[in-house]
């Protein structure tokens, strides 16, 4: 690994100054993939600037729906009980993204600059409709999520932009969410596939305590989705988004629009599950075939959709284990 200078900026500010003022240079905050890429020499940056004293990058508001700043950490996630309450889908993804060592640096603003068609947390932002603030010499600007990924490790931030927070708006009542990460092994494992979902449903008092005994219960996917259909649960808005199937993690817009209008039947999470798979361009690696990814992306699906409506119905419920719908 070659030597290189280090910087320590306070603000915003003057990291900005100091990498404009700099060539061949990189910012780093948690370190978890930038460390590994420059012992593996797939970078090789003269200077690098640390954004790890910047203590606006910390924060987390959730006055007005949810903002998160870049250097907020994946256990710090993991440890606030609004997201696990109001964006379970986040969690989700935090909380199985590595060891409990990474988790405690390695930030969420990395996870997301860094790129990768794997990255855990970039689908559950996409279904929260995530805005990337980026902020620069120019100013400050706003980008959809679905617009800041340009392909395997590239992004629209420029030389001199810092990703600054991403910026959620406050979800509808009666909405639910949660990630999937399909592995080969439970710990410290890339996803083979990724399946994030949230789902908003017409659901009255009454409706809730039926589905909440139903959902209770020990039987197949298949017979609750049956047994659901019966009530007129309606699909008022969904969002899916899938990792690890295309150069860039997706929103899956067809599945959505099926799903949207519609009263929730297996028949219904079965075409929409179709649908998703259709919308993917996966490729065969070392952790999965193409075809295996396609397949499981039609189980996922539904499953991702059955655990957000669970939420939904039995939202103070903390279930051990964890039903595999």
């Amino acid at each position: 690994m070659r030597s290189f200078e280090y910087y320590k900026p306070n603000s915003i500010e003057e990291a900005i100054k100091i990498m404009s003022g700099l060539d061949n240079a990189k910012f780093i905050a948690g370190g978890t993939d930038v460390m590994v890429q420059l012992r593996q020499k797939k970078i090789s940056p003269q200077h690098l600037i640390s954004l790890r004293n910047i203590s606006e990058l910390r924060n987390i508001d959730t006055k007005d729906g949810l903002k998160i700043g870049s250097l907020v950490t994946h256990d710090d996630i993991d440890k606030n009980e609004y997201i696990k309450k109001y964006y379970s889908a986040l969690t989700d993804a935090t909380s199985r993204l590595g060891s409990k060592q990474i988790r405690n640096v390695a930030t969420i603003g990395g996870n997301i600059c860094n790129a990768a068609p794997s990255a855990d947390t970039a689908c559950p932002l996409l279904i929260f409709d995530a805005k990337a603030v980026i902020i620069g010499t120019k100013g400050e600007r706003e980008v959809d999520l679905n617009e800041f990924f340009l392909g395997p490790g590239k992004t629209v931030l420029e030389k001199d932009e810092i990703l600054k927070e991403f910026s959620m708006p406050r979800l509808k009542e009666n909405t639910g969410s949660a990630y999937i990460k399909h592995t080969r092994r439970e710990a410290m494992d890339l996803p083979i596939l990724g399946v994030a979902t949230r789902i908003t449903i017409s659901l009255d008092k009454d409706s809730q305590i039926r589905c909440r005994d139903l959902l209770c219960t020990i039987d197949s996917i298949s017979n609750i989705l049956m047994q659901l259909k019966d009530e007129g649960l309606k699909c008022e808005e969904a969002r899916i988004a899938m990792g690890v199937v295309a150069p860039k993690p997706i929103r899956a817009k067809k599945a959505e629009e099926a799903l949207a209008g519609k009263i929730i039947s297996i028949e219904l999470f079965e075409e929409v599950g179709e649908i998703a798979a259709s919308e993917a361009q996966p490729r065969d690696s070392i952790r999965g075939e193409a075809w295996y990814r396609k397949e499981m992306i039609k189980v996922l699906v539904k499953r991702a959709l059955m655990k957000s409506i669970d939420r939904i119905v039995r939202p103070d419920e903390e279930i051990y284990p964890e039903r595999l719908w």
